[in-house]
């Protein structure tokens, strides 16, 4: 009935394949776990001993193949019809997590997202930024997720294998695939219900790597609008640059922010930081590659 899909990466998974192992014997359905381990260079012989659950694996990987190949490789590995994708570095918030997914599957429905949720108490200041972000723009209540229904997060999501591999067309190694995967949805009609069935994300990377990583989430949004893969105007971040292209004002806000990067930065990297100018500093790259590229 499900198979529980879980890629890793340096990080030690031991105590979520306790956590879903006893919810999913308890249900008393037919399940499989599988972990398959990108390469690690840590955490091997700890992660291991997940193969004492009952019907868990866990693959090595002799070479790095990258998030998404991993989980390419473990929907084709799984041999039921439903797959439940979870990130390593997460837990469920709650103890019906694997009960809720079960009792939300539907012959008509293809897809089915949980959501996100954070720890309320912040964590130090090097990791504020992840959190921050997260807390405001990733965790959200059912009712406003539904007004987006294609657009879901891969951290949490159950779907039917054969739509999971239509839609994850991008083999690339690369941060930002989200939007990229949401838009493959929307163009497959896939019928996507959202449920309040959250994970805590608990891996956050510290400030200056989410920033790097938001700026590499722009670049591959731009790649995939020039290879034909992904319209222009899917995101917030497009729908913004379009109208600064339609009101001729890109070259104006690149010279007004340009000299003003260093202090968002600062401010990005702080002890409060603005979402505001989070937007802004996205916007700014998006915009200038978009400019260096069409030049």
């Amino acid at each position: 009935m499900l198979s529980i899909l879980i890629p890793t990466y340096n990080y030690t998974i031991y105590n979520l394949i306790q956590e879903i192992s006893r919810q999913a014997e308890a249900m008393a359905i037919p399940y499989e776990i599988i972990v398959s381990d990108d390469h690690s260079s840590q955490y091997q012989e700890e992660n291991k001993k997940i193969t004492s659950f009952p019907h868990t694996k866990y693959l090595e990987q002799t070479q790095n193949l990258g998030r998404t190949k991993n989980r390419e490789l473990l929907a084709h590995t799984a041999k039921y019809s439903w797959i439940l994708f979870l990130d390593a570095d997460v837990i469920p918030a709650s103890k019906d997590f694997i009960k809720n997914y079960i009792h939300a599957i539907h012959d008509e429905i293809d897809l089915i997202f949980g959501g996100i949720s954070y720890q309320e108490k912040s964590p130090n200041k090097n990791q504020y930024l992840r959190w921050f972000y997260g807390k405001h723009r990733e965790a959200q209540a059912v009712e406003k997720r539904q007004k987006h229904p294609w657009f879901v997060i891969s951290q949490n999501l159950l779907s039917k294998k054969e739509l999971f591999l239509k839609a994850n067309v991008s083999k690339e190694n690369r941060y930002g695939l989200d939007n990229l995967f949401s838009h493959q949805l929307k163009k497959l009609e896939a019928r996507i219900i959202h449920i309040d069935n959250p994970i805590i994300h608990l891996g956050l990377e510290e400030n200056p790597v989410f920033l790097k990583k938001s700026v590499e989430a722009v670049e591959t949004t731009i790649h995939y609008e020039h290879i034909g893969m992904m319209e222009s105007y899917v995101s917030r971040l497009q729908k913004s640059y379009q109208f600064l292209k339609r009101t001729k004002l890109t070259g104006l806000f690149v010279s007004l922010i340009q000299p003003l990067k260093k202090r968002i930065e600062r401010n990005l990297l702080g002890k409060s930081p603005s979402l505001f100018l989070f937007d802004l500093y996205k916007l700014y790259h998006y915009t200038r590659l978009k400019k260096n590229r069409d030049a």
